[in-house]
């Protein structure tokens, strides 16, 4: 976890306990290591979400775990350019300039 995901988490922990207890045993407790799914389709998979929903401040940092679970910035691209015909193209567009951004922010 990052140091922005560590104190992201805090906050959650401060505001709203039970929120971030189901959380953290529920979300990255039980659904995450689920090996139903690899941990690659749970990220392409949330990717997507986030991206149809719009929810474009949780983007970035699930765009680099979608990295770091192999998948490729080629391989993002298309599932967001496939996205844009079923969630609308402003929502692709501003997930590609995450992705974008990505790319010299994880890169550098």
């Amino acid at each position: 976890m990052t140091h922005q995901e560590t104190q992201f988490m805090a906050m959650i922990a401060r505001l709203a306990p039970e929120f971030h207890q189901l959380t953290t045993e529920v979300l990255f407790g039980q659904v995450w290591p689920d090996d139903t799914l690899s941990p690659r389709d749970r990220s392409l998979i949330t990717v997507a979400a986030l991206v149809v929903l719009n929810r474009m401040e949780q983007l970035p940092g699930h765009l680099k775990r979608a990295l770091d679970h192999g998948l490729s910035r080629k391989e993002l691209s298309a599932a967001i350019t496939h996205l844009a015909f079923y969630g609308g193209w402003p929502v692709a567009a501003s997930a590609l300039e995450r992705l974008d951004a990505s790319q010299s922010q994880y890169n550098s």
